[in-house]
């Protein structure tokens, strides 16, 4: 499942692709992907010779703003796609289950092989009683400002062990099981310390391993996995896989003491970690 820097990247390629033109044409072929509708022209209607006005992000859920009071909300699920098209002349993947188009040419399509993802049409001020996650999202990383006093207080609020407190929404919002690994290498901390049993300058460093490594992570254009599922607007992979020092590399050398990298499974994930440089 893409996480919060595979979906940021996609709301910058949206943001540059899509703000300002107007939809002509709405076409669904795959209802489940708009499930939250019971006919087709409830979620096509409404979209209809709007134009795309911004494009917001609440976590992991994708938002289109319209010149009107409904919004377009999507959520990428498992294995969805968000595909620009330059032609509608260009032939569709497989899979694709609704198709935008714009009155200046291109299209916007919705890709999802597992339809686990999901898009729906909603009043603006409607949001977040439409989606009850994303009344109680914690942090954004990319959005809010803080101070590691501030983490560290937000953090400690709930005594929890730090991987599963790092993948909590409602403490830090968009982090999943790849990103977790990756953050709490870069802290040099323990999966399984609580959260409340962090030192100042423990705090200090996970704050500061949560920010440069999704930052990195987007600099990258995320991470494709061996499943290749995630790409970009523009069908691209993301290359951050490259970068990962512990996440998939299971007996491989940790890149700071050469120690052998271990996996174990922590709540049904496979989570991986150096037991020299994590403590």
């Amino acid at each position: 499942m893409p996480e919060l820097p595979e979906v940021e990247v996609i709301r910058r390629d949206l943001e540059r692709e899509v703000v300002g033109r107007r939809i002509k044409a709405v076409e669904v072929t795959g209802m489940r992907s708009i499930r939250r509708h019971r006919q087709r022209k409830q979620f096509v209607e409404p979209l209809l010779g709007r134009r795309i006005t911004g494009v917001d992000r609440r976590g992991k859920y994708l938002v289109l703003l319209l010149d009107a009071e409904e919004v377009v909300v999507i959520h990428l699920g498992m294995a969805g796609r968000l595909l620009q098209a330059r032609s509608a002349r260009d032939a569709p993947p497989r899979h694709t289950h609704v198709t935008i188009t714009f009155t200046q040419g291109g299209q916007l399509r919705f890709v999802d092989p597992r339809t686990f993802g999901e898009l729906f049409v909603t009043r603006r001020d409607s949001l977040a009683d439409a989606v009850e996650d994303l009344a109680h999202l914690g942090l954004d990383p990319y959005t809010t400002v803080m101070s590691w006093e501030a983490f560290g207080d937000l953090v400690a609020r709930r005594s929890a062990k730090l991987k599963l407190a790092l993948m909590d929404q409602q403490v830090l919002a968009g982090i999943g099981n790849i990103y977790s690994d990756e953050i709490l290498f870069n802290a040099g901390l323990r999966w399984d310390r609580t959260t409340d049993s962090l030192s100042p300058e423990e705090v200090r460093r996970l704050y500061r391993a949560v920010v440069e490594t999704l930052q990195e992570a987007v600099k990258y254009r995320g991470s494709s996995l061996a499943d290749g599922q995630y790409v970009d607007l523009y069908g691209r992979h993301g290359s951050y896989q490259e970068h990962h020092r512990v996440y998939a590399r299971e007996g491989q050398p940790c890149p700071r003491c050469r120690h052998e990298i271990r996996r174990i499974k922590v709540a049904g994930r496979s989570h991986f970690f150096c037991e020299v440089c994590q403590v």
